[in-house]
């Protein structure tokens, strides 16, 4: 069979992960990538290898005609104009998150979505860490019981520098709520099968990004807060975020607390980020009442995947399905209407962090 020839549509540090990811997948290669800073063009084409044709903008990459399919990780704030462009193409798309950082645009984004028969597959990372798949199999199972509370809690390093620091501000961002977090309201409403009905927060910028100054203004990004999710079946969400905290032992503990037992996954951060550099196993916990006694899995991931991203091997497991649709046919696992409702709860919870009222919908 022929290989699946990929388009990168931003190369920066997310679109290289992804290329470092799609290389080990046989069958799959990057044959073509687009940036308009240099750097990050040159470090992209040298990843992707022999073969790879460079590009400084979506349109020309679009028009050499070298591609099967395309993976898109522009800024957020320029999703929206990239996806309005090659979305006539027809071509099988995998966007980052946040699908967009204004519910119009998410909007304009679907309703042109409906004239293709190529799928677009929002890239919901966190899904497909192994932990987390071993938590959503529990809960789908039925290992908790019936679902009543969602925890998620997030202690982890400051947003990195990133090309003209476009992610230190909330225009380009959607904010730190939309941009980070829209992963774990994705989760919720997996985890919960509900919708949300109202969302409060609180949260502000405290610690990071305090010294600095990008043309006059000082960086808007939050970088902590406790935003509270209801859904419309009862169950409740929490999330606790902390962007000053890399010295944490694990960087994600993501629990479920049914009527029978707690389910949680434990997830360290990435191995260079972490004081001592060493590389760790993530952990699955249930803790059944009826016992009062911890089931602990250590849960591994092969070095060469961990080593290919920052996102626990999630981003190699979610490509391997992405892969597998365009072979075969299929559809996304995470949608369009996924991606627009995570922005939308995230969206809910800036304003909320900023006006110290519960948003209902």
């Amino acid at each position: 069979m022929t290989d699946i020839r990929y388009g990168i549509i931003g190369s920066g540090m997310m679109g290289q992960e992804h290329i470092r990811n799609i290389r080990l997948i046989d069958g799959a290669r990057v044959t073509a990538v687009c940036d308009p800073d240099d750097e990050m063009r040159n470090q992209s084409e040298a990843l992707a290898g022999h073969g790879c044709e460079v590009f400084t903008t979506h349109e020309a990459l679009m028009a050499a005609g070298l591609c099967d399919a395309l993976v898109i990780a522009v800024p957020n704030h320029l999703h929206h104009q990239v996806l309005v462009d090659v979305l006539p193409a027809n071509l099988p798309i995998l966007v980052e998150k946040p699908l967009c950082t204004k519910l119009p645009d998410c909007e304009d984004v679907l309703a042109m979505a409906e004239q293709r028969t190529a799928p677009v597959w929002v890239a919901m990372e966190y899904r497909y860490m192994p932990p987390v798949e071993r938590l959503l199999h529990a809960t789908s199972a039925g290992e908790t019981g019936a679902v009543r509370m969602i925890s998620i809690r997030e202690h982890r390093f400051p947003f990195l520098k990133k090309v003209g620091n476009w992610n230190r501000f909330n225009q380009n961002t959607g904010g730190t709520l939309v941009e980070k977090c829209c992963h774990f309201f994705d989760l919720m409403r997996l985890i919960a099968k509900a919708e949300p009905v109202r969302v409060y927060a609180s949260g502000a910028a405290d610690v990071n990004f305090r010294d600095e100054h990008h043309d006059g203004r000082t960086p808007d990004v939050l970088d902590n807060g406790f935003v509270i999710v209801d859904f419309d079946n009862g169950v409740r969400g929490m999330l606790e975020l902390c962007m000053f905290a890399e010295g944490s032992q694990w960087q994600e503990a993501i629990s479920v607390i049914g009527d029978n037992a707690k389910a949680e996954a434990l997830v360290p951060g990435p191995a260079r980020f972490s004081p001592d550099g060493a590389e760790r196993a993530s952990e699955f916990v249930l803790s059944p009442r009826a016992s009062k006694t911890e089931q602990r899995e250590t849960i591994e991931v092969d070095h060469t995947i961990l080593a290919a991203g920052d996102h626990h091997g999630s981003t190699f497991f979610q490509h391997q399905k992405f892969f597998a649709m365009v072979r075969d046919g299929g559809v996304p696992e995470v949608t369009l209407k996924d991606g627009l409702k995570s922005v939308r709860i995230g969206l809910a919870a800036e304003h909320s962090a900023k006006t110290g009222e519960a948003v209902v919908f």
